[in-house]
């Protein structure tokens, strides 16, 4: 990631660490070299995530990891330990994992701030579900994406989940049967990321996205984000009554208010995120 000289570095639980430049903060994935999901990196993630979503210093959060690899998904080596090792044979671990990690996925859709998954490298499995998971995606050309578990003997059935509601039903079907790698071209063509750009200028891109993002009003962009995945899955007349209440309340706000005055003033709002 690129330095910058007001950007603030915060102690973090090991397996994570954040920056903040402004309103946005960076949650960077720490558990090399596969930057993988482990239980204890889940709960870390999750925790941190929590703390952001009353931080009003906070507008925007970049999801972001260093290396080859984004991330490689659940850690592996922890789950064949406790197969082998546990009485169940791993039943209540495994059920305790995915569960958390099913929660931590569904607290960065219900974020009130906007994630950026910021992708240089490799995303597979419960990574490539994090993205995914993510209202938006800007990966290097040199990133990678695939659902592998069909090629362990299993399937990626909580992948799948953020998969399906982000691809097409037939790349999402694509990927999950095939296990295969696709590129990050392919992945933009199925959906799976907004943007693909020269690994150079990826932290130019995603701040550039950051930064116009955290210069609108935080109570906005809240309200409108929840809104965007309530009605998704809402039959359409429910939908639009759902959205015509959502846009009345938003216009019965003070940073509405103000908008509209800095509009016909012509000068920059100032938000009070109220």
């Amino acid at each position: 990631m690129t330095a910058h000289p007001d950007q603030a570095t915060m102690e973090t639980p090991q397996g994570i660490r954040t920056h903040r430049a402004g309103k946005v903060l960076t949650i960077e994935l720490d558990n090399p070299p596969a930057h993988s999901l482990s239980s204890a990196v889940i709960a870390k993630l999750h925790a941190t995530l929590d703390d952001a979503r009353l931080d009003r210093s906070v507008n925007v959060i970049v999801l972001a990891s260093s290396g080859k690899i984004f991330c490689a998904g659940h850690d592996l080596k922890e789950m064949k330990a406790h197969r082998a090792n546990d009485g169940d044979g791993g039943r209540l671990f495994l059920e305790r994992l995915f569960n958390a990690c099913s929660a931590m996925m569904k607290a960065v859709v219900r974020h009130p701030k906007p994630i950026i998954a910021r992708v240089d490298g490799i995303a597979t499995a419960a990574g490539c579900q994090l993205v995914a998971s993510c209202d938006l995606a800007i990966a290097s050309d040199r990133s990678t994406f695939c659902t592998p578990g069909v090629n362990l003997g299993g399937f990626c059935s909580t992948p799948m989940v953020a998969l399906s509601r982000n691809v097409g039903r037939k790349h999402a079907m694509e990927m999950l049967l095939t296990g295969e790698m696709i590129d990050a071209q392919t992945a933009r063509d199925f959906g799976l990321v907004n943007r693909v750009v020269p690994a150079d200028y990826l932290d130019q891109v995603v701040e550039k996205y950051a930064a116009a993002i955290a210069s609108k009003s935080p109570v906005a962009i809240a309200r409108g984000k929840q809104a965007f995945y309530e009605q998704a899955d809402m039959r359409l007349s429910e939908a639009y009554d759902y959205a015509n209440k959502v846009m009345v309340d938003g216009f019965m706000t003070h940073d509405s208010d103000e908008g509209l005055a800095a509009f016909f003033e012509k000068r920059e709002a100032e938000w009070k995120g109220e």
